[in-house]
Protein backbone atom coordinates (compact mmCIF):
# COMPACT_ATOMS: atom_id res chain seq x y z
CA UNK A 1 0.00 0.00 0.00
CA UNK A 2 1.16 3.07 -1.08
CA UNK A 3 2.38 5.62 1.85
CA UNK A 4 2.29 9.24 1.96
CA UNK A 5 3.80 12.20 4.09
CA UNK A 6 2.91 15.78 4.31
CA UNK A 7 5.17 18.38 5.78
CA UNK A 8 3.00 21.58 6.39
CA UNK A 9 4.53 25.08 8.03
CA UNK A 10 1.67 26.35 10.01
CA UNK A 11 1.13 30.18 9.23
CA UNK A 12 3.73 30.06 6.40
CA UNK A 13 4.21 33.73 5.47
CA UNK A 14 5.17 34.41 8.59
CA UNK A 15 7.51 31.39 8.62
CA UNK A 16 9.15 32.22 5.38
CA UNK A 17 9.74 35.67 6.84
CA UNK A 18 11.06 35.00 10.14
CA UNK A 19 13.45 32.99 8.25
CA UNK A 20 15.02 35.76 6.46
CA UNK A 21 14.77 37.94 9.66
CA UNK A 22 16.15 35.35 12.38
CA UNK A 23 15.92 38.46 14.77
CA UNK A 24 12.52 38.93 14.79
CA UNK A 25 11.97 35.49 16.03
CA UNK A 26 11.26 36.73 19.80
CA UNK A 27 9.58 40.05 18.98
CA UNK A 28 6.01 40.95 18.26
CA UNK A 29 5.54 40.63 14.34
CA UNK A 30 2.82 40.90 12.03
CA UNK A 31 2.70 40.33 8.31
CA UNK A 32 0.56 42.60 6.66
CA UNK A 33 -1.06 42.38 3.26
CA UNK A 34 -2.58 45.36 1.40
CA UNK A 35 -1.83 48.70 0.93
CA UNK A 36 -2.82 51.78 2.53
CA UNK A 37 -6.78 51.95 4.50
CA UNK A 38 -6.48 48.20 2.83
CA UNK A 39 -3.39 46.99 4.79
CA UNK A 40 -4.62 43.98 7.02
CA UNK A 41 -2.95 41.51 9.28
CA UNK A 42 -2.45 37.82 7.97
CA UNK A 43 -0.54 36.37 10.39
CA UNK A 44 0.88 37.18 13.64
CA UNK A 45 4.22 35.74 16.23
CA UNK A 46 3.13 34.24 19.42
CA UNK A 47 4.06 37.59 21.51
CA UNK A 48 1.88 39.59 19.02
CA UNK A 49 -1.08 37.25 19.27
CA UNK A 50 -0.80 37.46 22.92
CA UNK A 51 -1.50 41.17 22.87
CA UNK A 52 -4.65 40.40 20.97
CA UNK A 53 -3.24 40.63 17.40
CA UNK A 54 -5.13 38.09 14.91
CA UNK A 55 -5.48 38.01 11.45
CA UNK A 56 -8.29 39.83 9.65
CA UNK A 57 -7.96 42.69 11.88
CA UNK A 58 -6.93 46.57 9.95
CA UNK A 59 -2.69 47.25 10.21
CA UNK A 60 -4.55 51.03 12.17
CA UNK A 61 -6.72 48.81 14.56
CA UNK A 62 -3.53 46.55 15.44
CA UNK A 63 -1.37 49.41 16.28
CA UNK A 64 -4.17 50.41 18.61
CA UNK A 65 -3.67 47.27 20.53
CA UNK A 66 0.12 47.21 20.15
CA UNK A 67 1.58 50.26 19.62
CA UNK A 68 4.96 48.69 19.16
CA UNK A 69 4.03 46.22 16.63
CA UNK A 70 6.67 44.94 14.09
CA UNK A 71 4.75 45.05 11.00
CA UNK A 72 6.53 43.67 7.98
CA UNK A 73 4.50 43.19 4.37
CA UNK A 74 4.37 39.53 2.49
CA UNK A 75 7.35 38.76 1.10
CA UNK A 76 7.06 36.53 -2.23
CA UNK A 77 10.57 36.55 -2.67
CA UNK A 78 11.20 34.85 0.88
CA UNK A 79 7.75 32.70 0.67
CA UNK A 80 8.87 31.24 -2.69
CA UNK A 81 12.44 30.72 -1.51
CA UNK A 82 10.92 29.33 1.55
CA UNK A 83 9.29 27.04 -0.35
CA UNK A 84 12.08 25.54 -2.56
CA UNK A 85 14.19 24.65 0.94
CA UNK A 86 10.82 23.04 2.39
CA UNK A 87 11.03 20.68 -1.14
CA UNK A 88 14.42 20.19 -0.94
CA UNK A 89 14.31 18.47 2.21
CA UNK A 90 11.18 16.28 1.23
CA UNK A 91 13.86 15.35 -1.58
CA UNK A 92 16.42 14.15 0.96
CA UNK A 93 13.65 11.44 2.16
CA UNK A 94 11.92 10.94 -0.92
CA UNK A 95 12.33 10.64 -4.87
CA UNK A 96 8.76 11.91 -5.47
CA UNK A 97 7.47 14.66 -4.02
CA UNK A 98 4.70 16.97 -5.10
CA UNK A 99 4.45 20.57 -4.39
CA UNK A 100 1.34 21.78 -2.66
CA UNK A 101 1.90 25.76 -2.77
CA UNK A 102 2.14 27.91 0.54
CA UNK A 103 4.17 25.43 3.41
CA UNK A 104 2.62 21.65 2.20
CA UNK A 105 4.51 19.36 0.31
CA UNK A 106 3.56 15.29 -0.22
CA UNK A 107 6.30 13.04 -0.79
CA UNK A 108 5.92 9.18 -1.15
CA UNK A 109 7.51 7.41 1.53
CA UNK A 110 6.50 4.01 0.85
CA UNK A 111 9.03 1.14 1.76
CA UNK A 112 11.21 4.33 2.98
CA UNK A 113 10.60 3.31 6.56
CA UNK A 114 13.12 0.71 6.46
CA UNK A 115 15.76 3.00 6.66
CA UNK A 116 14.52 4.27 9.92
CA UNK A 117 13.97 0.66 11.00
CA UNK A 118 15.17 -0.71 15.06
CA UNK A 119 17.84 -2.65 13.98
CA UNK A 120 21.19 -0.46 13.63
CA UNK A 121 18.81 2.79 13.34
CA UNK A 122 20.69 4.56 15.87
CA UNK A 123 17.67 6.63 16.70
CA UNK A 124 17.68 8.36 19.61
CA UNK A 125 13.60 9.33 19.77
CA UNK A 126 14.28 12.93 20.02
CA UNK A 127 11.31 14.81 18.54
CA UNK A 128 8.09 16.67 19.88
CA UNK A 129 6.73 13.41 21.31
CA UNK A 130 8.08 10.34 23.00
CA UNK A 131 7.68 7.04 21.64
CA UNK A 132 4.84 6.37 24.66
CA UNK A 133 2.77 9.10 23.53
CA UNK A 134 2.87 8.35 20.12
CA UNK A 135 2.23 4.17 21.09
CA UNK A 136 -0.58 5.51 23.44
CA UNK A 137 -2.10 7.48 20.66
CA UNK A 138 -5.18 6.58 19.40
CA UNK A 139 -4.56 6.68 16.04
CA UNK A 140 -2.29 3.68 16.66
CA UNK A 141 -3.70 0.15 16.00
CA UNK A 142 -1.90 -2.60 17.96
CA UNK A 143 -3.77 -5.19 16.34
CA UNK A 144 -1.80 -3.85 13.57
CA UNK A 145 0.09 -7.01 11.85
CA UNK A 146 3.35 -4.98 11.54
CA UNK A 147 3.62 -2.75 14.30
CA UNK A 148 7.54 -2.16 13.69
CA UNK A 149 6.51 0.04 10.22
CA UNK A 150 4.48 2.01 12.50
CA UNK A 151 7.49 2.89 14.69
CA UNK A 152 9.93 3.33 11.60
CA UNK A 153 7.41 5.35 10.37
CA UNK A 154 7.39 7.99 13.48
CA UNK A 155 11.48 7.75 13.24
CA UNK A 156 10.85 8.84 9.18
CA UNK A 157 8.53 11.72 10.69
CA UNK A 158 11.02 12.58 13.54
CA UNK A 159 13.72 12.78 11.60
CA UNK A 160 11.89 15.04 8.99
CA UNK A 161 10.95 17.53 11.71
CA UNK A 162 14.75 17.89 12.45
CA UNK A 163 15.91 18.35 9.15
CA UNK A 164 13.00 21.37 8.70
CA UNK A 165 14.50 22.57 11.93
CA UNK A 166 17.89 22.70 9.92
CA UNK A 167 16.15 25.42 7.55
CA UNK A 168 14.64 27.35 10.47
CA UNK A 169 11.40 26.42 9.15
CA UNK A 170 8.64 25.08 11.92
CA UNK A 171 7.17 22.19 9.70
CA UNK A 172 4.68 19.43 11.40
CA UNK A 173 4.59 15.61 9.41
CA UNK A 174 1.75 13.37 8.86
CA UNK A 175 2.25 10.28 7.39
CA UNK A 176 -0.77 8.11 6.02
CA UNK A 177 -2.07 6.47 3.09
CA UNK A 178 -3.72 9.19 1.60
CA UNK A 179 -3.09 13.08 1.08
CA UNK A 180 -5.92 14.07 2.59
CA UNK A 181 -5.11 12.21 6.15
CA UNK A 182 -1.91 13.22 5.41
CA UNK A 183 -2.33 16.99 5.56
CA UNK A 184 -4.99 16.26 8.44
CA UNK A 185 -2.70 14.51 10.65
CA UNK A 186 0.37 16.85 9.28
CA UNK A 187 -2.25 19.90 10.89
CA UNK A 188 -2.65 18.58 14.26
CA UNK A 189 -0.75 20.31 17.12
CA UNK A 190 1.11 17.10 18.16
CA UNK A 191 3.63 16.17 15.42
CA UNK A 192 4.16 13.95 14.24
CA UNK A 193 0.79 11.79 13.75
CA UNK A 194 0.89 8.27 12.16
CA UNK A 195 -2.50 7.24 10.81
CA UNK A 196 -2.25 3.37 10.82
CA UNK A 197 -2.64 2.10 6.99
CA UNK A 198 -6.10 0.85 6.28
CA UNK A 199 -7.32 3.75 9.09
CA UNK A 200 -7.43 6.78 6.92
CA UNK A 201 -11.54 6.78 6.69
CA UNK A 202 -12.08 6.38 10.50
CA UNK A 203 -9.48 9.03 11.27
CA UNK A 204 -11.07 11.20 8.92
CA UNK A 205 -14.78 10.60 10.11
CA UNK A 206 -15.17 12.49 12.71
CA UNK A 207 -13.84 15.64 11.58
CA UNK A 208 -15.82 18.71 10.26
CA UNK A 209 -16.15 18.80 6.40
CA UNK A 210 -14.81 22.04 5.76
CA UNK A 211 -11.65 19.55 6.28
CA UNK A 212 -11.99 18.23 2.69
CA UNK A 213 -11.88 21.49 0.61
CA UNK A 214 -12.02 24.71 2.37
CA UNK A 215 -11.45 26.84 -0.21
CA UNK A 216 -15.01 24.71 -2.30
CA UNK A 217 -18.00 26.33 -1.43
CA UNK A 218 -19.30 22.46 -1.67
CA UNK A 219 -18.59 21.84 1.77
CA UNK A 220 -21.31 24.56 2.83
CA UNK A 221 -23.71 22.69 0.27
CA UNK A 222 -22.96 19.39 2.28
CA UNK A 223 -23.75 21.18 5.26
CA UNK A 224 -27.10 22.56 4.17
CA UNK A 225 -28.22 18.69 3.51
CA UNK A 226 -27.71 17.91 6.87
CA UNK A 227 -24.21 16.63 7.11
CA UNK A 228 -21.95 17.40 10.14
CA UNK A 229 -19.03 15.15 9.69
CA UNK A 230 -16.64 13.91 6.82
CA UNK A 231 -18.21 10.29 8.49
CA UNK A 232 -21.60 11.51 7.33
CA UNK A 233 -21.04 11.71 3.74
CA UNK A 234 -18.69 9.04 3.35
CA UNK A 235 -21.89 6.77 4.46
CA UNK A 236 -23.74 8.17 1.31
CA UNK A 237 -24.14 6.89 -2.18
CA UNK A 238 -20.84 7.99 -4.33
CA UNK A 239 -23.51 8.05 -7.07
CA UNK A 240 -25.88 10.27 -5.50
CA UNK A 241 -23.65 12.26 -4.39
CA UNK A 242 -22.09 12.65 -7.86
CA UNK A 243 -25.70 13.52 -9.28
CA UNK A 244 -26.15 16.85 -6.77
CA UNK A 245 -22.88 18.13 -7.01
CA UNK A 246 -21.26 16.99 -10.43
CA UNK A 247 -17.21 15.45 -10.59
CA UNK A 248 -16.60 17.89 -7.46
CA UNK A 249 -18.93 15.94 -5.45
CA UNK A 250 -17.37 12.48 -6.50
CA UNK A 251 -13.57 13.55 -5.54
CA UNK A 252 -15.20 14.70 -2.12
CA UNK A 253 -16.45 11.93 -1.65
CA UNK A 254 -13.56 9.51 -2.46
CA UNK A 255 -11.56 11.91 -0.63
CA UNK A 256 -14.11 11.28 2.93
CA UNK A 257 -13.46 7.02 2.54
CA UNK A 258 -9.17 7.67 2.33
CA UNK A 259 -9.29 7.39 -1.57
CA UNK A 260 -6.87 10.08 -3.04
CA UNK A 261 -9.01 11.35 -5.82
CA UNK A 262 -5.66 12.15 -7.94
CA UNK A 263 -2.64 10.60 -7.67
CA UNK A 264 0.76 12.46 -6.86
CA UNK A 265 2.19 14.73 -9.12
CA UNK A 266 6.15 14.69 -8.60
CA UNK A 267 7.84 17.75 -9.26
CA UNK A 268 10.98 18.28 -11.58
CA UNK A 269 13.99 18.80 -9.90
CA UNK A 270 14.98 22.58 -10.65
CA UNK A 271 18.06 23.12 -12.15
CA UNK A 272 18.67 26.06 -9.22
CA UNK A 273 18.83 27.25 -5.54
CA UNK A 274 17.45 30.44 -5.19
CA UNK A 275 17.33 32.81 -1.78
CA UNK A 276 16.42 36.65 -1.55
CA UNK A 277 14.13 38.87 0.00
CA UNK A 278 12.89 42.29 -0.14
CA UNK A 279 13.87 44.97 1.91
CA UNK A 280 11.97 47.70 4.30
CA UNK A 281 14.09 50.61 3.55
CA UNK A 282 16.54 51.62 0.49
CA UNK A 283 20.45 50.78 1.33
CA UNK A 284 22.95 52.91 -0.49
CA UNK A 285 26.12 51.71 1.58
CA UNK A 286 27.48 48.50 1.13
CA UNK A 287 28.31 47.31 3.81
CA UNK A 288 24.53 46.90 4.96
CA UNK A 289 23.75 44.80 1.31
CA UNK A 290 26.43 42.39 2.53
CA UNK A 291 25.35 42.09 6.18
CA UNK A 292 21.84 40.93 4.85
CA UNK A 293 23.77 39.20 1.68
CA UNK A 294 25.78 36.95 4.21
CA UNK A 295 23.03 35.74 6.08
CA UNK A 296 20.82 34.64 2.89
CA UNK A 297 24.62 33.10 1.35
CA UNK A 298 24.61 31.02 4.16
CA UNK A 299 21.16 29.55 4.11
CA UNK A 300 21.92 29.21 0.06
CA UNK A 301 25.09 27.21 1.50
CA UNK A 302 23.44 24.60 4.05
CA UNK A 303 20.31 24.23 0.94
CA UNK A 304 23.20 23.04 -1.02
CA UNK A 305 24.84 20.67 1.25
CA UNK A 306 21.86 19.25 2.09
CA UNK A 307 21.53 18.11 -1.66
CA UNK A 308 25.37 17.62 -1.50
CA UNK A 309 26.32 20.50 -4.62
CA UNK A 310 28.71 23.36 -4.29
CA UNK A 311 28.52 26.79 -6.19
CA UNK A 312 29.90 26.43 -9.76
CA UNK A 313 28.17 30.15 -10.75
CA UNK A 314 26.41 32.99 -8.46
CA UNK A 315 24.15 35.10 -10.37
CA UNK A 316 22.54 37.83 -8.49
CA UNK A 317 19.66 39.67 -8.67
CA UNK A 318 19.17 43.88 -7.07
CA UNK A 319 16.20 45.50 -7.42
CA UNK A 320 16.62 49.37 -7.80
CA UNK A 321 14.55 52.53 -6.51
CA UNK A 322 12.13 53.58 -7.64
CA UNK A 323 12.49 50.47 -10.18
CA UNK A 324 14.80 48.79 -12.75
CA UNK A 325 16.91 46.08 -12.05
CA UNK A 326 20.72 44.98 -11.65
CA UNK A 327 21.82 42.17 -12.72
CA UNK A 328 25.06 40.69 -12.18
CA UNK A 329 26.80 37.00 -12.30
CA UNK A 330 30.31 35.51 -11.03
CA UNK A 331 31.95 32.50 -12.09
CA UNK A 332 33.80 30.45 -9.20
CA UNK A 333 36.71 28.64 -10.14
CA UNK A 334 35.64 25.55 -8.44
CA UNK A 335 32.61 24.62 -7.16
CA UNK A 336 32.61 26.06 -3.36
CA UNK A 337 29.78 26.44 -0.50
CA UNK A 338 32.13 28.35 1.46
CA UNK A 339 29.88 31.54 2.03
CA UNK A 340 32.76 33.82 3.22
CA UNK A 341 34.55 33.32 -0.54
CA UNK A 342 31.24 33.92 -2.36
CA UNK A 343 30.80 37.42 -0.42
CA UNK A 344 34.44 37.85 -1.09
CA UNK A 345 33.57 37.66 -4.81
CA UNK A 346 30.56 39.93 -4.57
CA UNK A 347 32.28 42.74 -2.76
CA UNK A 348 34.64 42.97 -5.47
CA UNK A 349 32.09 42.90 -8.28
CA UNK A 350 30.32 45.67 -6.82
CA UNK A 351 33.62 47.63 -5.56
CA UNK A 352 34.46 47.22 -9.18
CA UNK A 353 31.08 48.57 -10.52
CA UNK A 354 28.52 49.77 -8.28
CA UNK A 355 24.89 49.93 -8.75
CA UNK A 356 23.96 53.23 -10.12
CA UNK A 357 20.67 53.76 -7.23
CA UNK A 358 19.70 52.63 -3.89
CA UNK A 359 18.57 48.59 -3.55
CA UNK A 360 14.98 47.31 -1.86
CA UNK A 361 15.50 43.84 -2.92
CA UNK A 362 17.98 41.04 -4.17
CA UNK A 363 17.82 38.01 -5.52
CA UNK A 364 20.54 35.17 -5.53
CA UNK A 365 20.99 32.20 -7.94
CA UNK A 366 23.36 29.28 -7.18
CA UNK A 367 24.39 27.23 -10.58
CA UNK A 368 24.75 24.07 -8.85
CA UNK A 369 27.50 21.12 -9.73
CA UNK A 370 28.88 18.47 -7.88
CA UNK A 371 32.24 19.21 -5.67
CA UNK A 372 35.40 17.79 -6.60
CA UNK A 373 35.79 14.78 -4.55
CA UNK A 374 39.17 12.37 -3.47
CA UNK A 375 39.69 9.14 -2.05
CA UNK A 376 42.46 9.83 0.32
CA UNK A 377 44.92 6.86 0.22
CA UNK A 378 46.06 5.03 3.88
CA UNK A 379 49.29 4.98 3.39
CA UNK A 380 50.13 7.00 0.47
CA UNK A 381 50.83 10.95 1.41
CA UNK A 382 48.36 13.00 2.46
CA UNK A 383 46.11 14.83 -0.31
CA UNK A 384 44.34 18.35 0.16
CA UNK A 385 40.99 18.01 0.68
CA UNK A 386 38.91 19.35 -2.51
CA UNK A 387 36.76 21.02 -0.35
CA UNK A 388 39.50 23.28 0.93
CA UNK A 389 41.64 23.29 -2.34
CA UNK A 390 38.13 24.72 -3.79
CA UNK A 391 37.45 27.72 -1.38
CA UNK A 392 41.76 28.53 -1.31
CA UNK A 393 41.33 29.21 -5.28
CA UNK A 394 37.83 30.95 -4.89
CA UNK A 395 39.66 33.47 -2.51
CA UNK A 396 42.91 33.35 -4.81
CA UNK A 397 40.76 34.88 -7.99
CA UNK A 398 39.05 37.21 -5.79
CA UNK A 399 42.48 38.77 -5.01
CA UNK A 400 44.28 38.50 -7.94
CA UNK A 401 41.38 38.56 -10.27
CA UNK A 402 39.84 36.58 -13.07
CA UNK A 403 42.37 34.66 -15.73
CA UNK A 404 45.13 34.67 -13.37
CA UNK A 405 44.31 31.56 -11.44
CA UNK A 406 44.66 27.98 -12.72
CA UNK A 407 46.86 25.54 -13.97
CA UNK A 408 49.53 26.24 -17.18
CA UNK A 409 49.13 23.25 -19.96
CA UNK A 410 50.54 23.14 -23.04
CA UNK A 411 49.08 23.52 -26.14
CA UNK A 412 49.45 21.34 -29.65
CA UNK A 413 51.79 23.31 -31.56
CA UNK A 414 55.95 23.36 -32.16
CA UNK A 415 56.40 26.95 -31.41
CA UNK A 416 57.75 27.05 -27.27
CA UNK A 417 56.00 29.91 -26.19
CA UNK A 418 52.50 28.22 -26.85
CA UNK A 419 50.63 27.84 -23.68
CA UNK A 420 47.06 27.84 -22.05
CA UNK A 421 45.79 28.35 -17.83
CA UNK A 422 42.79 25.69 -17.49
CA UNK A 423 41.33 24.86 -14.05
CA UNK A 424 43.24 23.74 -11.65
CA UNK A 425 42.90 20.38 -11.43
CA UNK A 426 46.02 18.31 -10.09
CA UNK A 427 46.59 14.97 -10.22
CA UNK A 428 45.62 12.35 -7.34
CA UNK A 429 48.74 11.69 -5.15
CA UNK A 430 50.58 8.44 -5.73
CA UNK A 431 49.27 5.09 -3.78
CA UNK A 432 52.69 4.45 -1.92
CA UNK A 433 55.36 6.77 -0.64
CA UNK A 434 58.35 5.79 -3.12
CA UNK A 435 61.92 7.22 -2.73
CA UNK A 436 62.70 9.56 -5.35
CA UNK A 437 65.37 7.47 -8.15
CA UNK A 438 68.72 8.96 -8.76
CA UNK A 439 68.55 10.60 -11.98
CA UNK A 440 71.31 12.70 -14.53
CA UNK A 441 71.45 15.68 -14.10
CA UNK A 442 69.71 18.21 -16.72
CA UNK A 443 70.15 21.76 -17.16
CA UNK A 444 67.71 24.26 -15.93
CA UNK A 445 65.97 26.72 -18.71
CA UNK A 446 65.40 30.42 -17.85
CA UNK A 447 63.09 31.39 -20.63
CA UNK A 448 63.01 35.03 -21.87
CA UNK A 449 59.29 36.48 -22.27
CA UNK A 450 59.05 38.14 -24.85
CA UNK A 451 62.02 37.53 -26.27
CA UNK A 452 65.04 39.84 -26.46
CA UNK A 453 66.12 40.86 -29.93
CA UNK A 454 69.79 40.44 -30.35
CA UNK A 455 71.74 41.69 -33.03
CA UNK A 456 74.31 38.61 -34.68
CA UNK A 457 77.78 38.43 -36.71
CA UNK A 458 77.89 35.43 -38.75
CA UNK A 459 80.88 33.53 -40.59
CA UNK A 460 80.61 31.07 -43.59
CA UNK A 461 81.55 27.18 -42.32
CA UNK A 462 82.16 23.74 -44.40
CA UNK A 463 79.56 23.47 -47.47
CA UNK A 464 76.51 25.63 -47.41
CA UNK A 465 76.12 26.25 -43.37
CA UNK A 466 76.36 29.24 -41.32
CA UNK A 467 78.06 29.40 -37.94
CA UNK A 468 77.46 32.55 -35.44
CA UNK A 469 80.43 34.32 -34.59
CA UNK A 470 79.26 36.88 -31.97
CA UNK A 471 75.73 38.40 -30.72
CA UNK A 472 75.32 41.37 -29.23
CA UNK A 473 71.49 42.57 -27.28
CA UNK A 474 70.22 45.77 -28.68
CA UNK A 475 69.26 46.76 -25.73
CA UNK A 476 71.63 48.45 -23.91
CA UNK A 477 71.31 46.50 -20.61
CA UNK A 478 68.70 43.75 -19.43
CA UNK A 479 68.05 43.42 -15.50
CA UNK A 480 68.83 39.98 -13.94
CA UNK A 481 66.58 39.51 -11.04
CA UNK A 482 67.68 36.57 -9.77
CA UNK A 483 69.10 36.14 -6.29
CA UNK A 484 73.35 34.97 -6.24
CA UNK A 485 73.71 31.36 -6.13
CA UNK A 486 77.27 30.16 -5.35
CA UNK A 487 77.98 27.63 -8.78
CA UNK A 488 77.11 30.82 -10.75
CA UNK A 489 79.60 31.04 -13.00
CA UNK A 490 79.44 34.83 -13.74
CA UNK A 491 78.67 35.81 -10.09
CA UNK A 492 75.99 38.23 -10.85
CA UNK A 493 74.64 40.51 -7.30
CA UNK A 494 71.01 39.87 -6.90
CA UNK A 495 69.22 42.95 -9.36
CA UNK A 496 72.79 43.65 -10.95
CA UNK A 497 72.51 44.96 -14.68
CA UNK A 498 73.71 42.19 -17.08
CA UNK A 499 74.40 42.66 -21.27
CA UNK A 500 74.33 39.27 -23.37
CA UNK A 501 77.18 39.81 -25.86
CA UNK A 502 80.44 38.59 -26.50
CA UNK A 503 82.39 35.97 -29.05
CA UNK A 504 80.95 32.68 -29.63
CA UNK A 505 83.14 29.80 -28.84
CA UNK A 506 81.02 26.94 -29.65
CA UNK A 507 77.49 27.06 -31.82
CA UNK A 508 74.93 24.12 -32.25
CA UNK A 509 72.73 24.26 -35.05
CA UNK A 510 70.34 25.05 -36.72
CA UNK A 511 67.25 23.37 -35.71
CA UNK A 512 64.31 24.72 -38.11
CA UNK A 513 60.36 24.87 -36.85
CA UNK A 514 57.75 26.04 -39.20
CA UNK A 515 54.13 26.46 -37.91
CA UNK A 516 50.87 27.95 -39.78
CA UNK A 517 52.41 26.87 -43.45
CA UNK A 518 48.73 26.95 -44.45
CA UNK A 519 48.29 30.39 -43.90
CA UNK A 520 49.15 34.26 -44.93
CA UNK A 521 51.84 34.36 -42.44
CA UNK A 522 53.58 31.13 -41.49
CA UNK A 523 56.15 31.45 -38.67
CA UNK A 524 59.19 29.88 -39.95
CA UNK A 525 62.79 29.79 -37.57
CA UNK A 526 65.92 28.59 -36.64
CA UNK A 527 67.48 27.66 -33.39
CA UNK A 528 70.85 27.78 -32.06
CA UNK A 529 72.39 27.05 -29.06
CA UNK A 530 75.99 29.11 -28.44
CA UNK A 531 78.16 29.03 -25.41
CA UNK A 532 80.10 32.24 -25.15
CA UNK A 533 83.67 33.12 -24.74
CA UNK A 534 83.63 34.70 -21.42
CA UNK A 535 80.57 32.27 -19.90
CA UNK A 536 76.77 31.79 -20.50
CA UNK A 537 75.42 28.92 -22.90
CA UNK A 538 72.06 30.55 -24.99
CA UNK A 539 69.18 29.73 -27.12
CA UNK A 540 68.87 31.78 -29.83
CA UNK A 541 66.70 32.04 -33.05
CA UNK A 542 66.20 33.73 -36.22
CA UNK A 543 62.59 34.63 -37.61
CA UNK A 544 62.74 36.01 -40.67
CA UNK A 545 65.56 38.79 -40.25
CA UNK A 546 65.54 39.20 -36.98
CA UNK A 547 67.34 37.46 -34.40
CA UNK A 548 66.54 36.87 -30.62
CA UNK A 549 67.60 35.16 -27.80
CA UNK A 550 64.79 33.03 -26.08
CA UNK A 551 66.47 31.46 -23.30
CA UNK A 552 69.53 30.68 -20.98
CA UNK A 553 70.95 27.85 -19.67
CA UNK A 554 71.67 27.64 -16.08
CA UNK A 555 74.76 25.96 -15.45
Amino acid sequence: MTRLACFYVPMFVLAARLRSEPDLLHEAVGIVEGNGSNAHIVAATRRARKKGIQPGLSLAQARTLLPKLIARGRDAECERTAQEALLEVAETFSPRVEDAGEGVVFLDVTGMERHFSDFGSGESGVGSRSDEENLDSPLSDPRHPTPDTHHSELRLARAALRACDAISLPARVGIAASKLAARVAAELPKSPTVVAAGEEATFLAPLPLTRLSPELEAAAMLQRFGLASIGDLAKLPESEIASRLGEVGRELHWAARGIDPRPLMPRPLPPEFREGMELEWPLVALEPFLFIANAALDRLSKRMEIQGFACKRLEFTLTLDPEGYDARGIDLPAPTRDVKTMLTLMRLDLEKTPPGAPVVGFSFVAHPDRPRRAQLSLFGPSAVSPEKLATTIAKLVSILGDGRVGMPTTVDGHLPERYAINVFSPPPPPDMKRTPARARGLLAVRTFRPPIPIEVTTREAEGDDMQIASIRSLANEISDPRPPTPNSRSRIEAGAKVEIGGTVRICSGPWRIEEGWWSDRPDIREYWDVELERGGVYRVFRGGAKWFVDARYEM
